[in-house]
This record gives C-alpha cells, structure tokens and sequence, in this order.
C-alpha cells in the first residue's frame, strides 16, 4: 500500500493548527492534521464544537472564538485526523502515529508542529495528593463535561489563568474559598519597564483588570504574596488543609480541592525528539525552538507555530498559524515572494500586537523560586518519586545535567517521559552547580514520545 503524500501535514487542532490549514487550503495546498484530542480545538478552545455548558458567559467570549476558527476549518479542503497521537517523526519527515489501536503512516513535503503549551509543573510539599490539581485539568472538566471541582475549593499561584478559571467557576456557582496569589513582592516594579510596550494590547490588559474587579465584586477573598505553600492530609491520604505563608504569619485554609497554577510552558516533546534547535528563554523561564521569522526551525521543511514555538497566547497563535502557512505554500511556488508579504502585512502587525505584552506578563508572572527551586523534601519527579535533595544530592556526586540524573535515579524516565519534572531538574542543577539553565541542558528525548504497544508496532510491518 502506498503511503498517503501531503503537501503539508499539521500535528495539532488549537488555533495555529486550524488557521494554518485553513490558510493553506486556500492557496490549494493537499493538508492533513494529525490531532490527538476527539475533537478539534486544542486546550483553548477544548469542545468547542460542542461545549458542555449551555450558558455561554460562564466561559465567555474569548473561549466561542474558536468557532470562527473551527467553520472555517470545515468548509476548507483538509483531511483531519482526530485521536491521533503522532509517535515519531523520520528526517524524510514520514510521520507515524497511532489510532484506536492501529499505526499508520503519512508522508509530509513540509511539516508544522502546533502542538500548544503544557502547564508548568507546580512542585510544592503535598502537590502528589489527591484533591491537588492543576487550573488547566479544572478547566478542561469544565469544557469538555461541565464538571466543577469539589469545595472548600481554593486556587493558588500566579498568572492570567489563575483569574480567568476563578472567574468562570465562579459563574458557574462555585463558592472559592480563596485566592492565593503567589506573586513575589517587587515583581510589579520589576514588571514596569515592560508596560509601554504593553500599553499596545491594551484591550488585554484592561481584560484581566476587569477578571479580578469581577472577583472581588462576588466577594471572593484574595490574598497577596502567599508563600511556602503546604498541602496537608486527612488520615485517609486525602487533601483537608492548605498551609501557607504571608510575611512572617502562617495561616491555613481548610479544602477538598485546590487548584495550581504557574503559568504554561512549550511543549516541546517532539521538537526535541527531531533534534531541532532550542535556546532557553530567561523571562518566560522555558525552552523554546529556535525558529525564523516565518517560523521555520534548525531543521529546512520543518515548521512550529503557536505556544509549542513560545508563549504569547491563542490570538498569536492564531496570526502565527495564517503567516507560517503563507510562507509554506510560498516554498512550495504556490506564491510569490512579493505576494507573500502582501498578504501577511496585516496579519504581521496584529502579531506583533499580541506579542507586545509578553514581555510585561512574563516579568510579572515569572514563578517564585520556591516552585523552580523546591525544597529537598518535595518530590520532583513524581513518576519515579525522586525528591529535589536527591537531585542536589547527585550534583554533590558529580552529576553535571539532567541525563546524568535520570541514569543515577531514573527521573525522567517515567510514563510522562520528563514532562513533568524536566525543568525543575534543570533548575536545580544549574542552581546547585551556579551555571545557566542553557548551560545544563535537557533531557535526551527518545522516540516513541507516546507509550506504543508491540502490536501498534508491528503494524507498520504490513
């Protein structure tokens, strides 16, 4: 059987995939996405074709934006893979994934990997019990099921999702107990020498000024420059208490859920999987690919676009999406040169008016040093349950960087294959050692970058 040949082939349905296919679409490109989720949309717009929740102001405008992204997907010429997990990549950019149990093959003339952003892990004493759980797991309940989390419920951590996810379960009736935001003190003077920039995307500032006068209007508490966080259990194991810190007092919450958040990282599994370029970007505290203008990687033919090539939200991905697309089918002489930079000058400028806050958010948000840099009691790699005094243990020892470690301890080498623990390791090490992150590296990402079974496999045999 001959494998299937596409001009362009997608890995990811958030919003720089669904733009960059329709875009290319229209300039008569052959395109397939390859999404891992049921439906498209990403984590942004997660069901957005068919939200659980009836009353649409409970997760508000920005999250039904996505239709416009999703129907003109539709109506484009593009072949849509859902429930694909893509599993490894060849340098003939022959891409295997797997669906409903069977791998199976595609083969790209150019690729773009738009696979979105990950959560930043949250490592703090108690982050392992039950009842602890990401901002963005809540979130995702909410979308795809109209699930809320179980009360007393409070939310911890820093960052505009932090009071995005407030806001919507507390549309959604949810009674917060508490916010605790963990903004270091001196991070808004440290923040203002970004704000001119920022002042051109003011429409987002002024959004996330409106989310926490919403918050404090419904009476929920909100309390500053929480520190030393500690999740406490019952007898059974379960979470009952939240300790924490402001100044020099120690005060506690009682709850059965608590929701963490410190921001969100590129995923960038499979950009390291291909050995792409990468540099470690010191404001947003992160790798990211080192990629052109037009997003185009180390690597010629190979594409990232959205927050898998850096943080700067779903409206950038979005403009992001749309420009790598005319660029590729500029490669492919279904453009020219001169007609591409007609048609993304407009485009470009409203990047660039998204991006110009960046910079701003990512000073004011960067985490504490308590969450990069834990305590030797927390656990760092939960898969294998490896502690960050181990890790500072194996530095003692001579360990220079993150393999070495996953050989002396196997952090790294769990199920979530260093997703997790990955950049704390790092921090740690080149805290210990007195380096640069950039210095220490990252894990040696292996393919599969998904569990693949002998069967799955095999059937690549046929």
């Amino acid at each position: 059987m001959n494998t299937p040949e596409y001009d362009l082939v997608i890995i990811g349905a958030g919003p720089a995939g669904m733009s960059a296919a329709t875009t290319a679409s229209s300039h008569g490109l052959k395109v397939a996405i390859l999404d891992e989720q049921a439906a498209p949309g990403g984590q942004i717009y997660r069901s957005i074709s068919s939200p659980a929740i009836a009353n649409e102001s409970i997760l508000g405008a920005d999250y039904y934006h996505g239709r416009t992204l999703l129907s003109a997907m539709r109506y484009a010429k593009v072949d849509y893979f859902p429930s694909s997990s893509v599993w490894t990549v060849s340098p003939e950019l022959l891409i295997s994934f797997s669906k409903a149990g069977k791998s199976s093959q595609i083969k790209a003339k150019k690729l773009l990997i738009a696979t979105g952003a990950q959560e930043r892990p949250v490592p703090f004493l108690g982050w392992t019990l039950p009842g602890v759980m990401s901002c963005g797991a809540a979130q995702i309940l909410l979308k795809s099921s109209g699930l809320i989390p179980s009360g007393p419920l409070v939310l911890a951590g820093s960052g505009p999702l932090l009071l995005l996810i407030a806001a919507q379960l507390n549309r959604a009736g949810v009674e917060i107990e508490a916010i605790l935001d963990t903004t270091p003190k001196g991070r808004y003077l440290k923040s203002l020498r970004h704000l001119p920039a920022a002042l051109r995307n003011l429409p987002l500032l002024l959004k996330g000024v409106g989310l926490l006068i919403e918050l404090k209007r419904a009476g929920v508490r909100y309390i500053n420059n929480a520190a030393q966080l500690k999740a406490l259990p019952d007898d059974t194991g379960l979470l009952t208490k939240l300790q924490f810190k402001t100044g020099e007092a120690t005060d506690t919450f009682n709850c059965k859920t608590l929701l963490v958040h410190q921001g969100v990282v590129p995923n960038v599994q499979l950009t390291r999987a291909l050995q792409l370029e990468h540099q470690w970007d010191e404001l947003q505290q992160c790798w990211k690919p080192t990629l052109d203008s037009w997003g185009e990687s180390s690597q010629a033919g190979i594409f990232v676009a959205g927050d898998s090539s850096g943080i700067a939200g779903a409206r950038a991905a979005e403009y992001m999406g749309e420009l790598t697309a005319r660029r590729i089918a500029q490669q492919l002489d279904k453009l020219s040169q001169e007609t591409l930079l007609l048609k993304t000058a407009k485009t470009g400028r409203l990047l660039q008016q998204q991006q110009a806050i960046r910079p701003f958010l990512d000073a004011l948000y960067q985490p504490a040093d308590e969450f990069l840099k834990p305590s030797d009691e927390t656990l760092v790699c939960r898969c294998e349950e490896v502690t960050a005094g181990q890790i500072r243990s194996m530095v003692a020892q001579g360990c220079t960087g993150p393999n070495q470690t996953k050989a002396f301890s196997r952090a790294g080498m769990g199920p979530c294959q260093g997703r997790l623990c990955g950049l704390t390791v790092a921090q740690i090490i080149a805290n210990e050692r007195q380096v640069t992150v950039s210095e220490v590296g990252y894990y040696q990402i292996r393919t599969p970058i998904k569990p693949l079974t002998i069967g799955e496999l095999a059937d690549l045999a046929e």
